[in-house]
């Protein structure tokens, strides 16, 4: 169900709501789990400089989650 609060919230540029959908799409909660997707909307809040996101992206590069790892 927060996946369905989570979408418009973050079309509508929420940094906060992309965090949240990305790790919704990172661990496969309430979607199918897509880490590409996660990535994409963890860089629009990171973009908006939410920490929170910068951190989740990170991980995602250093695991090779969703990206080539680095």
């Amino acid at each position: 169900e927060a996946v369905r609060w989570y979408r418009p919230a973050a079309n509508q540029g929420l940094a906060e709501a992309q965090y949240n959908l990305g790790a919704c799409y990172r661990n496969g909660t309430g979607v199918n789990q897509d880490n590409a997707e996660a990535v994409r909307l963890y860089r629009l809040a990171v973009d908006q400089g939410f920490a929170f996101a910068q951190n989740s992206l990170g991980g995602c590069y250093q695991h090779g989650r969703g990206v080539n790892q680095d």
